[in-house]
């Protein structure tokens, strides 16, 4: 039973085929809150006993453009809610509460980005005898970061240091950035750096084919 649990917290209580399933939430959540401006868990949500389950989730937006531009990203890192929860209000949050972004307002730029879900499994803390072994304890495009140090936190997902290309230095510098601290904060003793793995589910088009991000 105990190992059963661990692979429901972890996310392993899905797989591939089910990606368009945890993709369709977020889109039905963002779509009933643009709606009716509140957030609602979606009917197929609701009968799956999968999203009782406590998971830390993220919701990215997408530009469907050569870049693949960021247009919003929420999410909660902590298993601390259920994933019906997590998702739904990650989704709708990534559309309409993302500071860097203005909100979405209409089903027709929704229809046009990309949605990208991403299960989180619990975070873990780094632990070195030196802040200088942190990058080889690190695989870029595995694992996900969180930085907390004395003036605030940050985190970067997994498929960050795929998309730029960044090795483990690299990464823990600019989730230093993320933080509001300086690149190499990572290098000051007292920081907490945590690690992650996620299963990053991303539709290949509005609305299309949606594929388990490769580990």
């Amino acid at each position: 039973m105990q190992n059963e649990n661990k692979r429901k917290k972890d996310g392993a209580a899905f797989s591939q085929a089910d990606g368009s399933l945890l993709v369709a939430a977020a889109r039905e959540s963002i779509a009933q809150y643009l709606r009716s401006k509140r957030v609602s868990v979606p009917g197929e949500v609701e009968v799956d006993p999968r999203f009782e389950e406590l998971m830390g989730c993220f919701v990215t937006l997408k530009e469907d453009d050569a870049e693949r531009s960021l247009r919003g990203c929420i999410g909660f890192a902590e298993p601390v809610y259920k994933l019906s929860y997590s998702l739904t209000n990650a989704a709708v949050a990534a559309a309409v509460d993302d500071p860097r972004f203005p909100p979405i307002r209409s089903q027709k730029e929704l229809d046009g980005l990309l949605v990208e879900v991403s299960i989180l499994t619990p975070p873990e803390l780094v632990s070195v005898r030196s802040q200088k072994d942190l990058p080889s304890k690190i695989v870029p495009g595995k694992d996900g970061l969180i930085m907390r140090w004395t003036f605030g936190s940050g985190l970067l997902l997994p498929q960050v240091a795929s998309e730029y290309g960044w090795d483990a230095e690299e990464f823990l510098c600019n989730l230093g950035m993320k933080a509001g601290a300086p690149p190499d904060q990572w290098l000051v003793p007292g920081t907490q750096i945590y690690k992650f793995q996620a299963l990053v589910f991303s539709e290949k088009s509005p609305k299309g084919k949606v594929e388990l991000a490769e580990q």
